[in-house]
């Protein structure tokens, strides 16, 4: 919009209000946009993360079941204790205590017993302070119970990767968007930047698994732990008592529990990005995965574009199924991946119809002379009869080369004549070169090399490049005697090289 009240005021006819010019030709406060594209995760990376995720889930189930189970155990604090890890729990569970009472119930931290300690105590071995102590076990007590910010970073992992939908989505549906189906799930997505909701269903792609579902480690071949209604059905499971606790949140499943500085306990919308150890990159250092580049929850998702698109064969159609065609060619195909994988198509195709259609040719050895007056001999050669017979009666002679077949020429619809010979023989799979055409061969070099001599080299090689190669290779294959011979029969004007009109005119390249 700046720039187009400039371009008004720049006019010589047209007049602009000299605030509005001066504004629109002043600092903005909206900083410019990033062009650079984010790179999907490796395969390994990708691996590694999913197995981390699931690895968080079953860790996650079983926490929440002994916290429950120890919950159930225990009594309130003021018959019990408060010193009592059950009894809190118990407290908490049934809403007969909150965190304010179990602060100021606390003594001092020298004073809590070991169990307690223990269970403030970080993993990695960073000190306690008394000042933190009590907010530490309150977080602690609360994750006993229901998940945590930095827990359902695994849920939306395993999300992104089974549904390839982006984070925003998979994070905004709720239990009334979710439909079970005999073998897969139906979900509703919400894209807020695009105002877009659509109905999508999963299927199961291995509904008889023969994997047990209660396993205590990941197992990246076992079909369902990598199916999108397995991992709602999860998610609904270890979320429900945070739901329940917040009920003006019903378009979500992802509600966790957050205890603030004031010993608040708050059950709220999943904010990933509140801190740095509740961001992805720390989920990621949590559970041990490391990754090259930015750590990015939409490098997932690109990475399961990638997978999609060369699961359809490169169809864009097939890939680009929720976002339009453009989108995906001008963000998701521009991945190493897919890259290299184009690369390699590419270079396959061109190796394939070069050798199919732009061959060097047959060359035949000197001491294979004799071969030109034996049919039976240029026949051992690969010949067929006729070709042998037109060869050996000089039917097929094209200046610098025969020709087994003119009118199968690659250069020309098969069935009529080759329109391009002599000029383009040394770069045709259907050329013989016989020794006795060595003469023809030094006077087409000649001709080459003037027009190398007058043409720019970019223009020389797009034209002339392979057959100047392969003539190259052909004459460095015969000897000095043969090649003092060819140029004596030349001198003696006994050899000539007749070439088309248009191979004398030069044209502007």
């Amino acid at each position: 919009m700046r720039l187009l009240i400039v371009r008004r005021d720049d006019h010589a006819e047209r007049d602009v209000d000299g605030g509005l010019a001066q504004f629109a030709r002043g600092k903005t406060l909206i900083a410019a946009g990033e062009s650079a594209e984010r790179d999907e995760f490796t395969l390994v990376e990708k691996r590694a993360m999913v197995r981390a995720a699931w690895n968080a889930v079953i860790a996650l189930e079983k926490r929440l079941a002994e916290g429950w189970a120890m919950a159930g155990q225990g009594r309130h604090p003021d018959r019990g204790s408060w010193l009592s890890i059950p009894d809190l729990l118990w407290g908490l569970s049934c809403g007969e205590i909150d965190l304010r009472e179990i602060s100021a119930s606390l003594p001092v931290l020298r004073k809590w017993p070991p169990e307690l300690q223990k269970l403030v105590q970080y993993d990695d071995g960073t000190p306690i302070y008394p000042q933190t102590a009590k907010l530490r076990l309150n977080s602690q007590l609360v994750a006993q119970l229901y998940p945590t910010t930095q827990d359902l970073h695994a849920f939306r992992v395993l999300l992104v990767d089974t549904t390839g939908h982006a984070s925003e989505e998979v994070t905004s549906f709720g239990e009334g968007d979710v439909e079970f189906l005999p073998h897969g799930v139906r979900l509703t997505f919400v894209k807020k930047r695009a105002e877009l909701v659509r109905h999508r269903a999963f299927r199961d792609t291995a509904a008889e698994s023969g994997g047990d579902e209660q396993a205590s480690t990941y197992d990246i071949t076992d079909g369902p732990r990598r199916e999108a209604s397995a991992v709602v059905r999860r998610l609904l499971a270890v979320t429900a008592k945070a739901r329940e606790k917040a009920p003006h949140l019903p378009h979500t499943l992802f509600v966790a529990a957050r205890v603030r500085a004031g010993h608040s306990l708050v059950f709220d919308h999943w904010v990933p990005n509140g801190g740095p150890e509740t961001r992805f990159e720390g989920w990621l250092a949590s559970v041990g995965v490391e990754v090259i580049g930015e750590k990015h929850i939409g490098r997932l998702r690109k990475s399961t574009k990638v997978e999609k698109a060369i699961a359809s064969g490169g169809r864009i159609s097939a890939a680009a199924d929720d976002h339009l065609e453009e989108t995906f060619a001008g963000h998701y195909a521009q991945g190493t991946t897919l890259r290299v994988l184009s690369g390699r198509v590419i270079a396959t195709a061109q190796d394939h119809w070069f050798h199919k259609a732009v061959q060097g040719p047959t060359v035949v050895a000197a001491d294979a002379e004799g071969a030109l007056k034996d049919t039976e001999a240029l026949k051992s050669l690969g010949l067929e009869e006729d070709q042998a017979e037109g060869i050996i009666r000089g039917q097929l002679d094209m200046g610098v080369s025969h020709c087994k077949d003119p009118y199968d020429s690659p250069f020309s619809p098969r069935g009529e004549l080759c329109a391009v010979a002599p000029l383009r023989c040394l770069e045709c799979r259907n050329a013989w070169i016989l020794p006795g055409q060595l003469p023809q061969l030094l006077l087409f070099e000649r001709h080459l090399e003037n027009l190398k001599r007058r043409m720019p080299p970019k223009s020389f090689t797009a034209l002339w490049g392979q057959s100047y190669v392969n003539l190259r290779a052909v004459l460095a294959a015969r000897s000095d005697q043969e090649l003092a011979l060819a140029r004596k029969s030349i001198e003696a004007a006994r050899a000539e090289l007749n070439l088309p009109l248009t191979a004398q005119v030069e044209f502007d390249q």
